[in-house]
């Protein structure tokens, strides 16, 4: 018997940064048709569809409205409604993954049969977060029949919410960033880090609130024999009010097949968070994207790294610790860089996003699959970052 229609409804275009919603929805539309649909654009003329076809089975829905709004708001809502109404009917029965509370209504126009709640952030943490998002948030959680969280801190934050939780920490895609392991084969490097010199230090991901500006700064200015290399979109804030230096190089965003070429070309990869409210649940998927090109890793101490990677990753709480975790890192021997890969290699053979897409598949089917499921962290795992892997989980928390 055929898998039912897969409805999702997504703030995260696909075009955008590839992430967890591309890596856990294109596996999935490897058995089951996928219909992501995103926010919102301003187009005249009557409501319709803009659709494309980004992966095999990956239907992607660009709803084009006449309204100027942006995001999921009251009135996008409306307009998109007959839209939904729409593909309800062409896809009939159907399962419904949910990235953001603000789309619960449409949940109503479709014949959803399982509703997941895929909980990759706490998007109310977040700036310019709408004030409705934590209501309807509730009304999610009180629609899902599943839930997963991005992360133990999130799963900490939504275990006593819902009756059916599930933690499933951010995965790696181990042989596309392992192209930039130091024995690896060379890769062209990228032009624009061609001529820079060592040590460089690098960061790549969506560059917003959840950066320390500051650190990024103290960083520049206390080596400036050390090049800082930022690959990534600046969204949400004033690239005016990023630090400039000689040595600061802010590269813009890059696709998901070209981070691997400047992965290559850094000694130290970072992980320069700010320590606020917009970071206190975040698992960034960048650390095991890391791990697997075998590079030192230095990070503030945010939840989710420094729980289950602090034997791993060099921790800095301040610009001056920060620094110092940097010039350790450049600075370990031999010895301590072989123990550190060896460490990195074991998380990374618990965990890869075809299996944790697989388990997820197995909730979503409604078959229990036991202490493999992607729940709760075995505490008695020989090593504490195990532990906190989809595929290292233990019994329902």
């Amino acid at each position: 018997m055929p898998l039912r229609p897969l409805v999702v409804l997504s703030h995260l275009r696909w075009d955008f940064v590839y992430q967890r919603p591309q890596h856990v929805l294109s596996r999935l539309a490897a058995t089951r048709p996928v219909f992501v649909i995103e926010e919102p654009v301003h187009s005249e003329g009557e409501p319709h569809w803009e659709r494309q076809r980004p992966a095999s089975g990956v239907t992607v829905l660009r709803p084009h409205t006449p309204l100027h709004e942006g995001g999921f708001t009251d009135g996008q809502l409306q307009a998109m409604r007959p839209l939904v109404d729409e593909l309800a009917r062409e896809v009939g029965a159907c399962d419904v993954w949910v990235y953001t509370p603000l789309a619960v209504s449409l949940i109503d126009a479709l014949d959803a049969q399982t509703v997941v709640y895929d909980c990759m952030d706490e998007l109310s943490a977040f700036d310019h977060a709408p004030p409705q998002l934590l209501e309807r948030e509730q009304l999610l959680l009180d629609r899902a029949d599943l839930v997963f969280t991005g992360g133990p801190s999130l799963y900490r934050a939504k275990k006593d919410r819902h009756a059916d939780v599930h933690c499933f920490t951010s995965s790696v895609d181990a042989a596309h960033f392992g192209q930039a392991r130091p024995e690896a084969p060379a890769l062209d490097e990228p032009e624009d880090q061609r001529a820079l010199p060592h040590p460089r230090l690098g960061f790549f991901g969506v560059i917003d609130e959840r950066l320390d500006a500051n650190l990024v700064g103290a960083l520049a200015e206390a080596h400036p024999e050390w090049q800082i290399v930022m690959v990534g979109p600046v969204v949400k804030i004033d690239p005016a009010t990023l630090p400039q230096a000689a040595n600061i190089h802010w590269l813009g965003g890059r696709t998901y097949d070209e981070l691997p070429p400047y992965l290559a070309g850094w000694d130290v990869c970072l992980l320069p968070f700010a320590r606020n409210r917009s970071t206190e649940f975040i698992s960034p998927t960048k650390t095991l994207e890391y791990m697997a090109a075998e590079r030192p890793i230095v990070s503030t101490p945010i939840t989710d790294v420094a729980e289950p990677y602090g034997d791993i990753v060099y921790l800095g709480d301040t610009p001056e610790a920060f620094i110092q975790a940097c010039e350790a890192a450049l600075k370990a021997s031999p010895k301590q860089r072989e123990a550190n890969v060896a460490d990195m290699r074991a998380v990374l053979a618990k965990t890869s996003w075809d299996t944790t897409a697989r388990r997820m598949a197995v909730l979503l089917d409604g078959t229990s699959c036991g202490a493999a499921s992607g729940d709760a962290p075995d505490a008695s795992s020989s090593h504490p970052a195990a532990a906190l892997t989809p595929e290292a989980s233990g019994a329902a928390r």
